[in-house]
């Protein structure tokens, strides 16, 4: 798993060489994912350049993924609505070879949620999200909705719709799916 920001870093020599020592010598898959950062590659092109950059090279474009707070973060902070939408204009921008992106993800406590899109919930503007992974297996590719916050940065930011929860509890960890029995599996790490 490589970790590029920008088509810069794929683009030198001695990174091109190491890529294809990689991929010719060892035989290994090279897959790519990184964080969306303010003032780094908060743009749409940065991420179609640099996706389309890795397939020439036979990278395969992995995660657009929101930085999970471990520092001083909150300089490089996109809100979830932003990065979802960067994330849309980027990948219609490229052909389908570079469209095995996948963003933007955030990896939390209850799993891996990707924020899927915005749109009106019972005339009220919420997130569309969805679990790529998660402690309770039945969560994974369920829908889910929060009300839309401009200022939401990560999914402790996310509040949900009135009449409806998250999928997890205070504590982080994803709750029952309704209709569903609970299994005491779903409760070992993803």
């Amino acid at each position: 798993m490589l970790f590029y920001s920008t088509a810069r870093e794929v683009s030198t020599e001695k990174a091109i060489t190491a890529i294809r020592r990689l991929q010719d010598e060892a035989g290994c898959v090279i897959r790519s994912q990184a964080p969306v950062m303010r003032g780094i590659n908060d743009d749409p092109e940065v991420w179609a350049e640099k996706w389309r950059a890795e397939v020439k090279h036979g990278i395969v474009p992995y995660y657009l993924f929101v930085a999970r707070d471990t520092g001083a973060r909150d300089f490089f902070d996109v809100p979830l609505y932003k990065a979802q939408q960067l994330y849309a204009d980027a990948i219609r921008s490229t052909s389908g070879l570079c469209r095995t992106a996948r963003g933007p993800s955030m990896s939390c406590t209850p799993g891996k949620v990707e924020v899927v899109g915005v749109q009106m919930v019972n005339d009220v503007p919420a997130f569309v999200l969805r679990f790529l992974q998660c402690r309770n297996a039945d969560w994974i590719g369920r829908v889910f909705f929060a009300k839309y916050d401009e200022k939401a940065v990560w999914f402790d930011d996310l509040e949900p719709l009135e009449g409806m929860e998250l999928p997890w509890t205070e504590e982080g960890l994803p709750k029952p799916v309704p209709g569903m029995p609970w299994k005491d599996a779903a409760l070992a790490a993803p």
